[in-house]
């Protein structure tokens, strides 16, 4: 994205901001009508989630890891929001057609405003981590306050992920399918309920090129272990998430000019 481009963007997401802010709010609205717990759901799903995997894999498949419940629910959380902020972009512009085609409004703002409200929705489940945190006696030390760190590189890595797949599933409808398969291989490949040290080196070697490993770590590393992640995964993550994200915007821009044929 040249100079005038990321200026013209710039502009349109300031401009846009309060629409911005409304998507966000009736996504959030949408998903927990009728609930009777509501918002109380993004702390209990987890919860409920990492008791039951703590299980299985504890147990089962007896993987040794110390204060396991709170390693898993800190890659389950950061998982489920990539999966979630991702698939909900990757149907944004399709399901806005209509409006689409009626008013101009900067189409990135969708994709955009679907990562922001998981976003938001993953902000709610952080409280569970903090409960598994205090009920597991993990010492809580001033690297914790690292925290927004890869949660931001992450949103980043999500929101270029999903304005790519808002564009070309625009043209290919059939990404919608495939998608769930892609990722459902992504979170196999990506150490959210076991560990690294569990995998044969040289396949352990091949993971550690995916972005999603070194979020978790990273997020891991000052969560659970209370120390400061070293310098190859901070150049990982800051470098994997902006080139996703710039990758995002600059397909989107190209792909955009024809959606409303499309929508």
């Amino acid at each position: 994205m040249n100079t005038e481009n990321r200026s013209s963007f710039i502009q349109q997401l300031k401009k846009y901001k309060p629409l911005m802010n409304e998507l966000v709010a009736r996504d959030l609205k949408v998903k927990y009508r009728r609930s009777f717990l509501g918002y109380v759901w993004s702390l209990l799903n987890p919860l409920m989630m990492m008791t039951v995997m703590s299980y299985v894999f504890s147990y089962m498949f007896r993987f040794d890891v110390p204060n396991y419940p709170l390693y898993l629910i800190c890659g389950q959380t950061l998982w489920t929001f990539f999966n979630e902020s991702t698939n909900m972009a990757m149907y944004s512009v399709v399901a806005n057609g209509s409006l689409i085609r009626k008013v101009y409004i900067p189409k990135f703002i969708f994709p955009m405003s679907r990562v922001l409200s998981s976003f938001v929705t993953m902000g709610f489940s952080l409280v569970a981590i903090l409960i598994v945190m205090i009920f597991t006696g993990v010492k809580i030390n001033l690297s914790i306050l690292l925290f927004p760190i890869p949660l931001f590189f992450l949103l980043l890595f999500c929101m270029g992920i999903g304005l790519i797949l808002s564009a070309l599933s625009v043209y290919f409808r059939d990404i919608m399918h495939l998608y769930g398969v892609l990722t459902m291989a992504w979170m196999y490949a990506t150490p959210v309920f076991y560990p690294i040290e569990a995998l044969p080196a040289n396949v352990a070697m091949v993971i550690s090129f995916n972005p999603m490993y070194h979020y978790i770590t990273f997020f891991r590393e000052i969560v659970l272990y209370g120390t400061v992640p070293g310098a190859w995964t901070w150049i990982w993550c800051a470098v994997s998430s902006i080139v996703a994200f710039m990758a995002g915007l600059t397909v989107f821009r190209k792909l955009q000019r024809n959606f409303i044929l499309h929508v």
